[in-house]
């Protein structure tokens, strides 16, 4: 088998069970692996370290399949460690055929780059590694078998599969062509799910808890669901007797499944209105207006890919939560989260900080979230904790 040796010393990672070989920790290659081929991995001196798929074009060389050398990334591989992350995952009674559930959380669940949602009776997927790429027919293959689901369709259409030297794709990967529309019950809610076309596999499955957070506090409240997407947030919010809800996002498209997903869960919708634009700016045209809001939630996209983004990052987050700041009337409560990785808890809690002061706003935070529990966080990989959230509440 190929081998990767590390340079002296770039052990200790490996030692920590981390997964990740980073191309500067790489001495040399011996053999002429292909890209996500499985590589053996040693140290300076020769002793063995793990089992990694290779990948030349990436920072992250190398990406680790297992530290237990009697182990092979061959078919039956795959499928034992599928089993185990579905089992995890009806333990908690997560997996319920009728809903949504993330069923592999990529290095979190021990399969780097490998990311799987079930809705209802189909699975969504994306491969983001070059070794996840390689093996993914065995990958679908055995999610199908264990899960009885009718197909698989693969929404591997990053543009960060380019750093693997991979090239975007999207579309039926094994089994039946999923319908336009997926409906999935949430508990209390219940929403049409694009697999197909929708962000990531289609759905943000990591805000489940929260979204049922936010239900909790709006009853006869006034509700301005920002980056509202398909109004999952929005939903709940009326389902959690809101007085009125205000949806808004860039995208024509994802509002008009929004109104689908209020009609579906039997809501009037003479409470509800939809508005296509730009949040930051709405935001500051609702200041300006002297418009108020009981309950506001910003749930805005990814900010930062890359650490030199970090600040330009800061200084986003800060401007809207700063614009929210000053909608809320006195006692309104404030959602406000980041699904940036590279934000950490206390820096983001540290921008909205700032943001309350600059807004002359006293307030408090009530509550924490995170994703949800099928989006688990391995202790050797605290990478994979990206979502955070705050319940702010103004005095």
């Amino acid at each position: 088998m190929p081998t990767l040796i590390l340079k002296k010393g770039r052990e200790k990672s490996l030692l920590r069970r981390h997964p990740w070989i980073f191309s500067g920790a790489v001495q040399k290659v011996e053999g002429s692996p292909k890209i996500g081929e499985t590589v053996d991995v040693v140290s300076a001196s020769g002793g063995w370290l793990a089992s990694a798929a290779y990948s030349p074009e990436s920072q992250i060389q190398a990406r680790v399949w297992t530290f237990d050398r009697k182990t092979t990334a061959d078919s039956e591989f795959f499928r034992a460690r599928i089993g185990d992350c579905i089992a995890a995952r009806r333990t908690q009674g997560l997996d319920i055929p009728e809903g949504a559930c993330r069923l592999i959380g990529a290095e979190s669940d021990g399969l780097p780059g490998v990311v799987v949602d079930r809705y209802g009776d189909w699975l969504s997927g994306q491969f983001m590694s070059a070794g996840a790429e390689r093996h993914k027919g065995d990958i679908a293959a055995a999610m199908l078998e264990l899960t009885g689901c009718k197909g698989f369709w693969d929404r591997s259409d990053s543009d960060i599969r380019a750093k693997e030297g991979l090239v975007p794709h999207s579309g039926l990967l094994l089994g039946d062509e999923p319908p336009e529309f997926v409906e999935i019950d949430e508990r209390p809610a219940r929403f049409l799910v694009d697999i197909r076309n929708g962000h990531k596999t289609g759905y943000y499955l990591d805000q489940r808890d929260n979204r049922r957070a936010v239900g909790a506090h709006c009853q006869g409240q006034d509700v301005l669901n920002c980056f509202s997407y398909t109004g999952g947030f929005g939903v709940t919010a009326l389902l959690g007797g809101a007085a009125s809800c205000l949806n808004l996002d860039v995208s024509a498209p994802a509002l008009d499944l929004a109104r689908r997903n209020v009609e579906l869960n039997g809501l009037s919708g003479e409470n509800v209105e939809y508005r296509v634009a730009d949040v930051f700016a709405a935001l500051r045209e609702y200041r300006d207006e002297n418009r108020t809001f009981d309950v506001i939630v910003l749930d805005p996209p990814k900010f930062v890919e890359s650490r030199n983004q970090l600040q330009q990052a800061c200084r986003g987050y800060k401007d809207i939560n700063l614009s929210a700041l000053r909608l809320l009337r006195p006692g309104g409560l404030l959602f406000t989260f980041s699904c940036s990785g590279l934000i950490s808890d206390d820096l983001f809690q540290k921008v909205v900080a700032g943001a309350a002061l600059d807004a002359g706003r006293d307030a408090r935070i009530v509550r924490r979230f995170t994703q949800a529990p099928d989006h688990p966080v391995a202790l050797n990989f605290p990478e994979g904790s990206y979502l955070k959230g705050l319940l702010v509440q103004v005095m």
